[in-house]
């Protein structure tokens, strides 16, 4: 069905009739010029495949010559040369240019939200404005937040009094232990010397020495740090636990005040006096500022292009905004990952960063750009129109040339290619020069050798 398209669009431009001869001679060499690509000279492949389009603008050249000797045989006389349409080779400058739409925005953007279900009291900004790191945007019902305050304070304070209670308690439990231990080993020495002299039976010993462990036995009961005693560790805990809420509450109560994380521009406000700040419109953020001073654009480069985009290459930027001017700007990074192109289409591409470097233009964020990048480029050198490069049927390359009405075919291979132009050196040096003639539009039905009539 494309062919078919593309074939009837070719007829009507050049006054083909359907059916006739002429139209039969645009099928045959369309079919040829469709076939598969053919490996080009000493077994390689050229830079790039015919498009399809191109393919027909040749094919629609051939029916054009003949088309053009059919009627000058029908006005009589002896056959004549095929006429053919020329232009003298220049030499000049030539670019390959990669065009990519994509979004400009700030070089640093932020979303700014709130977790709190309270009231906003009052908004400080709007769009447009320009706020400083830290300025304060909004102003959020805090009654509620200062009361949590107070009670995670209260707990925080009963935890550091219980704490210095059994610290206290400890200290004298321990030194009512040690006392003990010491009144006990006393006894306890006193007593073996009274039982090996007979004074006093051995039971009396053996509860002496039970007394003993006893008192020992509640001596290392309490925990010490440094050898001294300390309050069990739990209570330490608690504390920590309770500063912890503490400082969560705090850092809500600082969150009533939304301020911004950087400096920009604000360019949405999402939410309105009288509504909870973590209910904005439509779930959006409260605000977004970003910042417009350095401006950048987003674009997506094929994988098939991004192995000739590099760092720090020139871009030249344009948009409906300019009306008609440029903007300057720079390749500022190339994502490591690609990622699907979209629309059921198995092409990769390269997320890609464009830093504008001219300063106050009149882009703005939010619109959509058009970056301009000059992959390749080539200076005085031979460039022909890509129509005038013909593939033969080994898959090699020429330039049809014309020499005192005579056809002479110039293998040439190829450099920078334009949409409409390519860069073209003769295999044989010499054998092509600015200044030769050369066909315009090459075609199948013109040969070596070949006399014909040249059309100004």
């Amino acid at each position: 069905m494309e062919k078919q398209d593309e074939k009837r669009k070719l007829q009507e431009a050049m006054l083909i009739e359907p059916g006739n001869e002429t139209d039969a001679a645009f099928d045959r060499e369309l079919e040829r010029l469709m076939q598969a690509e053919p490996e080009g000279r000493n077994g390689k492949r050229g830079k790039k495949k015919w498009s399809r389009k191109r393919k027909a603008l040749t094919a629609a050249g051939a029916v054009v010559i003949l088309a053009a000797a059919a009627r000058l045989a029908l006005g009589g006389g002896k056959e004549p040369a095929p006429a053919v349409a020329v232009q003298t080779l220049e030499k000049g400058e030539i670019q390959n240019r990669l065009t990519v739409t994509g979004p400009i925005s700030g070089t640093d953007s932020v979303d700014v939200v709130s977790n709190l279900h309270a009231e906003v009291l009052e908004l400080k900004v709007k769009e447009g404005d320009r706020v400083e790191k830290d300025q304060l945007l909004a102003v959020i019902d805090s009654k509620d937040l200062q009361k949590e305050v107070e009670m995670a304070q209260n707990a925080y304070d009963l935890a550091v009094v219980t704490r210095q209670e059994k610290q206290r308690e400890a200290e004298r439990g321990y030194a009512k232990a040690m006392q003990d231990c010491q009144t006990a080993k006393a006894a306890l020495e006193r007593t073996a010397v009274m039982v090996q002299s007979g004074g006093e039976p051995p039971i009396n010993l053996e509860n002496a020495q039970n007394t003993y462990a006893d008192a020992l036995r509640e001596a290392n009961s309490y925990r010490l740090v440094g050898g001294k005693p300390t309050a069990d560790e739990s209570y330490d805990l608690q504390i920590k636990n309770a500063e912890f809420e503490l400082e969560k509450k705090k850092e809500e109560l600082d969150s009533a005040q939304v301020t911004s994380p950087i400096s920009g521009t604000v360019v949405r406000v999402n939410t309105k006096v009288g509504q909870f700040a973590d209910k904005p419109e439509d779930e959006k953020p409260m605000f977004i500022i970003e910042n417009l001073d350095q401006l950048e654009l987003e674009i997506k480069i094929s994988e098939y292009s991004i192995g000739k985009v590099r760092q720090g290459q020139p871009v030249t930027i344009h948009a409906d905004i300019l009306n008609g001017e440029t903007v300057n700007g720079v390749v500022a990074s190339i994502s490591p990952t690609g990622e699907e192109k979209g629309g059921g289409s198995s092409e990769r591409v390269i997320p890609t960063t464009i830093e504008i470097t001219d300063q106050n233009t009149k882009l703005i964020a939010g619109i959509t750009a058009k970056a301009e990048i000059v992959l390749e480029e080539a200076k005085d050198v031979l460039v022909i129109p890509a129509s005038a490069l013909y593939q033969q049927e080994d898959g090699s390359l020429c330039v049809q040339k014309v020499e005192n009405q005579t056809i002479h075919l110039i293998p040439v291979e190829t450099g920078v290619e334009s949409d409409i132009n390519i860069e073209v050196t003769p295999v044989e040096e010499g054998a092509l020069q600015a200044g030769d003639t050369i066909v315009t539009t090459a075609s199948s039905a013109l040969t070596e050798g070949m006399t014909v009539t040249v059309m100004n």
